[in-house]
């Protein structure tokens, strides 16, 4: 049986994997694939591609992008989640920041640097008009339990997440979110390590095979809002809200989307140069 780690975040998102993983179905085609968490994001499976500890990752959009320019042996295969990811701007509950306006100047919690959370605070940052130079300041938090203690403590004055994954932190009063900033691209897709590719092609078109098999279905499967509300200790009406405006995707992400991307990337200055669109993904 062909061993195969795949990593992604602990979000409802993932559910798809974790769902098909339960019911043994990679195992009836003699794949042992192994799901690996990672709170950290996507700067952690960044470094975990590079360092051969997954050999697939379902990962952001612009954070694989920006980390495939910078070396990393990797390619997107297919794009997820076709839709924007929703991020929230968040403040502690206590804090004195009212509006977006307020934080201009501030300091921005980040899981890493190259990671979303600090690629989508440039991109709030330029919707807000603001001087990228002098306006944006960054705190290194790690991930969302680190979130919780630097905005509550003060270390960091506010936190771009995932809308539904924090809505509890909001709900429970820890956080108070006062904008959203969605993405302006599909926001995850599947990068698999080149090597990877060459010598376990088949693996691979089994496993997305598999995995879109069940994407494809998703928000027909019996009360899975339900689920993803017990699982995640979501309020359903959030994970309806949720279902409603999310949509996955079966296909590789196309020409245009990954040229306006690194444009919009390039213009931030968080890539230093535009490359062909085949170097950046593969078609299977």
């Amino acid at each position: 049986m062909k061993k195969v780690n795949i990593g992604g975040v602990p979000e409802h998102f993932n559910l798809a994997w974790y769902l098909t993983l339960k019911n043994g179905e990679y195992k009836e085609k003699d794949i042992n694939l192994r799901w690996h968490d990672y709170p950290g994001g996507t700067g952690a499976m960044c470094k975990a591609l590079r360092n051969k500890e997954i050999d697939l990752a379902v990962i952001l959009t612009e954070g694989i992008i920006k980390d495939i320019i910078a070396g990393n042996p990797s390619k997107i295969v297919q794009t997820f989640v076709q839709s924007p990811l929703i991020w929230g701007v968040h403040v502690a509950n206590n804090s004195n920041y009212k509006t977006v306006e307020d934080l201009k100047g501030t300091k921005a919690a980040i899981s890493r640097y190259g990671s979303g959370s600090h690629l989508m605070a440039y991109i709030n940052a330029e919707n807000n008009n603001w001087d990228l130079e002098k306006d944006l300041d960054f705190e290194v938090i790690k991930n969302l339990e680190g979130a919780v203690e630097g905005l509550t403590e003060g270390k960091a004055d506010y936190f771009l997440w995932e809308k539904f994954t924090t809505k509890p932190l909001v709900d429970d009063g820890t956080f108070r979110r006062i904008d959203n900033c969605p993405s302006p691209w599909p926001c995850f897709v599947i990068a698999v390590r080149e090597d990877f590719i060459e010598s376990n092609r088949e693996e691979l078109e089994t496993i997305l095979e598999i995995i879109n098999n069940t994407t494809v279905e998703f928000k027909d499967i019996p009360s899975i809002d339900k689920t993803i509300a017990n699982r995640y200790k979501q309020q359903l009406e959030d994970v309806q809200e949720w279902l409603s405006i999310t949509e996955w995707s079966q296909e590789l992400i196309d020409k245009e989307t990954v040229m306006n991307a690194q444009k919009e990337l390039y213009a931030l200055n968080i890539i230093p140069e535009i490359v062909d669109y085949e170097s950046l993904v593969f078609k299977l």
